[in-house]
């Protein structure tokens, strides 16, 4: 069941199923687990995925898989999930969602640039790199990845060992 031919054949069932409960499928895998197939389903949308959301698509990918053959017969485990902060971005819609995110990016001439998102449109985003604009079109662009940040807490947002606010009551 690994081969792209059924690869294919699963994006061309779920791909319409994902978008009429209003996500995006982003991505599909099968690996074996054990004697069963472990099968994930990647969605993603404009403003993130609440586990209700997944629920609801589960309960539909669930349905038009039971509807069909291109499981076969041999038992599957169904996972549904969105994107983890280490999926690269590679789609218009990728870089629109990562919007505010500190991100380094590949470009095709072999440079690497890093960045925060400040803007995104159909051809292009526009990167905030040490203080100055700079916009690239995605077709310079290989990939991008989102890198972690840590937050330092602010000196009003100080927290006694106790877990009480810094401030005197």
């Amino acid at each position: 069941m690994g081969s792209v031919t059924s690869r294919d054949r699963l994006v061309k069932l779920l791909a319409p199923v994902v978008e009429a409960e209003g996500y995006d499928l982003e991505d599909v895998t099968v690996t074996p687990a054990g004697k069963r197939r472990l099968l994930r389903v990647v969605v993603d949308r404009d403003g993130g995925v609440s586990l209700d959301g997944v629920a609801e698509v589960s309960h539909a990918v669930s349905a038009a898989l039971d509807a069909g053959d291109v499981m076969g017969s041999a038992p599957y485990v169904l996972e549904v999930s969105s994107p983890g902060v280490d999926r690269p971005l590679t789609e218009p819609r990728h870089w629109r969602r990562a919007r505010g995110r500190l991100v380094k990016a590949d470009l095709r001439d072999g440079a690497c640039v890093e960045g925060r998102i400040v803007a995104t449109d159909e051809t292009g985003v526009e990167l905030d790199v040490e203080g100055a604009a700079r916009r690239f079109d995605y077709e310079d662009l290989t990939r991008g990845r989102v890198q972690v940040e840590f937050r330092r807490l602010d000196e009003s947002d100080d927290v006694d060992d106790d877990g009480e606010d810094g401030d005197e009551g």
